[in-house]
């Protein structure tokens, strides 16, 4: 009898067929206004109605049409702009059975994503233990975890969930992403509202993986790229197994896709350890996935998702120790559309924590998995506040040159990081010169490049020397232009009112 009426529920259960989608659930986060967040779901009788409802903000009816996905019927619901948090209890009724959700907050919903680490959870970082007790305190933020799928076709929705949303408790907290739990931790007495934070992720994955076929597109591919599960960064030793998804736009199908009818207010990325071998195609194909990112979150979303939504980033931080440039110093400065910052004009709305400065050699995950993810945490919500929020005030970026002037009789070349940028100088290390002795006004791929230590310092400028180019013409100049560029948060220069570093960086147009 027992096992006769179990079978009888898990049966009736697949007749009660008017169903949310598989990310609304008890305790989540839905986006606050003055956007409308979407919630939508599935049903088997086309035209019927279905009547979508907040507790105490009135009801939206919307009918059930046609899946273009070819699943069963498809209804989707626009609710009103709800700026008060929570808890509201969530309903949807029709002819197929009345659903309920309860304890839904409102807020700002974020999607995190990226390769490992994105993914390096919690339990992970330094001090995880002090890390986790201290996330249980912040209930207001809720966190959804999806599972790692790939798929060759697009999906409508998750094929399944790691855990559905939840508040913070010990078990899933210490498995999910840190970036994303301590960037949220920290905004969160900024913001005091809900925080939805939802965890899509998946190590050694390279962005065409991530993009759809429409981003792809938008940067061909040379004839001779081809990507190596073989000799994917990430792992214990820099590397991985060949276990992760490689083909193009697999995650974008099963773990991003399936998001896009969801209102969101941004996304968090953190990845580009799998394509340092073509940094100057990852130039054109990080700002295309943005782009691409933006316009169908904002379409399928009935244009409540922003067409421009906020976009926050981690530059690559260090891996091995060595002396040697490597392959870190091309991409980091493509996944700023080699600006050297952002934002830029190929890249609105966007913001940056730099993490050259970061190494954690030791880390017993691999050197290239640094544990210090709080400041890189800090330093993306000094960036959200400034740009996604538009707090007025905020510095959120590390000083950068603006002016250059060379002075050949002393060989001196004076770097000025402006008025409104003063600096703070560690140690004279971290330039280099280019030399060249066929241009004076630019630097070739066959030019050397030489030491060129600080010689002297002001408020807001450095005097670097050039006399290492010896007979040859000073024609570039690059900052901090390693892997792993100096030991931890003893990189050359820092603003000295913010302690943020200032970026790598690189110019060969000459002085």
């Amino acid at each position: 009898m027992k096992h006769l009426l179990i079978s009888l529920l898990q049966f009736s259960g697949t007749l009660a067929v008017l169903k949310f989608a598989s990310y609304y659930a008890d305790h989540m986060v839905l986006q606050r206004g003055p956007q409308r967040a979407i919630v939508w779901g599935h049903a088997a009788t086309i035209g019927d109605e279905v009547t979508v409802m907040v507790s105490g903000k009135g009801e939206v009816k919307v009918n059930v049409v046609k899946d273009p996905y070819g699943n069963e019927g498809l209804w989707k619901a626009k609710l009103p702009a709800v700026t008060e948090p929570g808890p509201f209890t969530l309903t949807a009724s029709s002819s197929e059975g009345d659903l309920t959700l309860t304890d839904v907050m409102f807020g700002d919903v974020w999607v995190c994503s990226g390769q490992s680490n994105m993914e390096m959870p919690m339990k992970q970082i330094i001090n995880s233990s002090l890390e986790i007790a201290e996330a249980l305190k912040f209930k207001t933020i809720r966190i959804l975890k999806a599972s790692m799928v790939e798929s060759t076709t697009p999906l409508e929705d998750l094929k399944s969930l790691v855990f559905q949303w939840t508040d913070t408790n010990d078990a899933d907290v210490s498995r999910f992403s840190a970036v994303c739990m301590l960037f949220g931790e920290y905004i969160h007495p900024n913001r005091n509202y809900p925080l939805g934070l939802i965890d899509t992720t998946w190590g050694g994955t390279p962005i065409e993986a991530w993009s759809s076929p429409d981003a792809i597109a938008e940067c061909p591919t040379p004839n001779n790229t081809h990507l190596n599960s073989d000799t994917i960064y990430d792992g214990n030793n820099g590397q991985v197994m060949p276990r992760s998804p490689l083909d193009k736009c697999v995650l974008w199908n099963a773990m991003i896709n399936p998001f896009l009818d969801m209102t969101i207010f941004g996304a968090l990325w953190y990845q580009g350890e799998s394509n340092v071998w073509y940094p100057d195609l990852y130039s054109c194909q990080f700002p295309a996935m943005i782009n691409d990112w933006r316009k169908k979150f904002h379409a399928c979303s009935e244009k409540e998702t922003d067409i421009e939504f906020p976009f926050g980033f981690v530059q690559l931080a260090p891996n091995a120790k060595s002396t040697e440039v490597g392959d870190f110093p091309a991409i980091r400065w493509s996944q700023t559309a080699k600006f050297g910052f952002v934002p830029n004009e190929k890249m609105p709305k966007t913001f940056m924590s730099v993490a050259m400065d970061l190494p954690d050699y030791d880390s017993p995950f691999g050197s290239i998995h640094p544990r210090y993810k709080q400041d890189i945490a800090s330093r993306l919500v000094l960036g959200a506040r400034a740009v996604a929020y538009g707090e007025e005030g905020v510095k959120f970026q590390g000083p950068l040159p603006q002016t250059f002037s060379l002075n050949n009789v002393n060989n001196i070349l004076n770097v000025n990081y402006g008025d409104d940028s003063p600096i703070k100088v560690l140690n004279n290390n971290g330039f280099e010169v280019c030399c060249s002795s066929s241009s004076t006004t630019e630097c070739a791929d066959s030019d050397e490049w030489v030491a060129a230590p600080i010689t002297d310092q002001d408020t807001n400028s450095v005097s670097v020397s050039v006399a290492g180019c010896e007979s040859k013409s000073p024609v570039g100049l690059r900052y901090e232009w390693r892997t792993s560029p100096c030991d931890l948060k003893e990189c050359a220069i820092y603003g000295s009112d913010t302690d943020l570093p200032a970026p790598p960086y690189i110019t060969k147009r000459g002085f």
